[in-house]
């Protein structure tokens, strides 16, 4: 069975083409919207151990965003969480049982190719890049409301030829980490794909087994991954010259 970087499209809703891996995403969301009503419906005292669990995993985010981005972490802190649960839950539910084994057969070029009704969002360029453009979208508007307009613009333009020259590696910088995040993700998410798909081809059932927990830690590393960054880079943008050379001083 072949498979490629973009998605296939299942059906279409006027122009709009609904592809496999959108499903996922859709999916993916509703899930999370799920678990967050059920984790929040009924808050107690004495919680229950879904409650507990979720808590901790809040709370365990929330420490690791607040030992990096400091006073900046309120702000962060949803984009952060955010990305990495989205990303984790679509890695992991398309280990699932049906994710790219399930699906029908389309004709085309002479020979008929299996069309996967459900595939891992983040196997498809167009969602990995666009999470990549919402993380830089997100972090320099964030850097703008914290900092000022004035202040932002002159991290990227200067009278001074050498910070010019600076802030010039600084523009060419922000494309290639959209390149660095989305390229990453689909990387190592549609090698682990692969993987699956080719030992199941031998064995359905024993061996794809350790690849399969491989990839649960790998979906694990690669949404944490993802989503440390963008708080890094969130945290560097919202940091002000004057108070990152006092921070060097001391």
């Amino acid at each position: 069975m072949e498979i490629y970087f973009s998605a296939e499209p299942i059906f279409t809703i006027g122009q709009f083409v609904v592809t496999n891996t959108l499903l996922t995403s859709v999916l993916s969301t509703f899930l999370l919207f799920i678990l967050a009503i059920i984790a929040t419906r009924k808050l107690s005292n004495r919680p229950s151990l879904f409650q507990n669990l979720v808590e901790l995993t809040i709370e365990d985010l929330y420490k690791v965003n607040e030992g990096i981005s400091g006073k900046n972490t309120r702000l962060i802190f949803p984009w952060f969480a955010t990305f990495f649960l989205f990303i984790l839950v679509s890695n992991w539910m398309g280990l699932l049982p049906g994710f790219g084994t399930v699906g029908f057969f389309q004709h085309e070029h002479g020979k008929d190719v299996f069309i996967p009704l459900l595939r891992p969002a983040n196997t498809d360029l167009n969602m990995t890049l666009g999470l990549a453009l919402v993380s830089l979208v997100a972090t320099h508007t964030l850097s703008i409301s914290t900092l000022g307009i004035k202040e932002y613009i002159s991290r990227f333009v200067s009278f001074n030829p050498l910070n010019l020259f600076v802030g010039l590696l600084e523009i060419i910088s922000e494309f290639t980490k959209v390149a660095s995040l989305s390229l990453r993700l689909i990387g190592n998410v549609f090698a682990g794909e692969a993987v699956l798909v080719t030992t199941a081809s031998f064995l359905a059932f024993l061996i794809p087994l350790p690849f399969i927990i491989l990839e649960v830690v790998v979906g694990l590393v690669q949404a944490l991954i993802f989503a440390m960054l963008t708080m890094v880079f969130m945290t560097i943008l919202m940091t002000s010259h004057e108070h990152a050379k006092e921070e060097v001083k001391a």
